[in-house]
């Protein structure tokens, strides 16, 4: 049976392990040398992708990171800047290198028009180096920049408040004009129908007489006049009678 040296294979794993980090870290070099070379030709989209190269053979390289995050901020990349640089502003760097961190991050923050977040990270570079004359430029300019976005904020909060009162107060006008049309409207064909509407209480009073009432006597006196009349009719009669019966008729022979 044959012996195997462990020794051996632990020797030939530990050579080829070291080999290979040997080679990454070869790729490493060559990736941030041809990253810095086109960066300075300012060819930023090849010193990107030679950037990128360089992190993958080593994650955690805080050079890397950072070059990348100025080779994405030249390109106007200025949301992946800002997220590459918040990455690294926790890394186990000196207070310089933070505080250029938190510049770069500033910055990339202001081109994004967020000025209020572009003035905390200003602020912490500062914390970090007081000295920094180029960063207490920015952090004014940032400052002025946040106020007349906050006035331009308040102004067009104002305007919207004051267009939605011009608003109700038309519409609100509007119906009142409106019920007022409507009102007169109807007055008017009230009036209208007031005009054409017959009067009936008038009619029935032209169409039927009112009865006129009397009293027992004055009908007792009414009735005993025509009976007076009546027998002076009957008298007359009498009399013309009898004088009619004493003329002679004169006879013609």
């Amino acid at each position: 049976k044959m012996k195997v040296n462990y020794r051996h294979i632990i020797a030939l794993f530990v050579l080829l392990l070291g080999l290979g980090t040997t080679l990454s870290a070869q790729n490493e070099k060559k990736a941030i040398r041809q990253g810095n070379r086109a960066f300075s030709s300012e060819e930023y989209n090849e010193s990107e992708i030679d950037y990128r190269r360089a992190l993958e053979a080593n994650p955690a390289s805080f050079k890397e990171s950072f070059n990348l995050g100025d080779a994405l901020y030249k390109q106007e990349k200025y949301d992946e800047a800002a997220r590459t640089f918040e990455e690294i502003k926790a890394s186990n760097v000196d207070n310089a290198q933070k505080a250029n961190v938190f510049y770069n991050l500033g910055n990339s923050l202001f081109k994004q028009e967020k000025y209020k977040e572009s003035v905390e990270a200003y602020k912490n570079a500062l914390r970090l180096n007081p000295n920094d004359v180029q960063a207490k430029y920015n952090l004014s300019e940032a400052q002025r920049k946040l106020k007349d976005q906050q006035n331009n904020q308040n102004q067009d909060q104002n305007n919207d408040k004051k267009d939605n009162k011009d608003n109700k107060d038309n519409k609100d006008n509007k119906d009142k004009d409106q019920n007022k049309d409507n009102k007169d409207k109807n007055n008017d064909n009230k009036d209208s129908n007031k005009d054409n509407k017959p009067n009936n209480e008038n009619n029935n009073q032209q169409q039927k007489p009112q009865p006129q009432s009397i009293s027992p006597e004055d009908a007792q006196r009414i009735l005993d006049a025509m009976q007076n009349n009546e027998k002076d009719v009957q008298q007359r009669v009498k009399e013309q009678k009898a004088k009619a019966a004493k003329v002679k008729v004169k006879k013609d022979w």
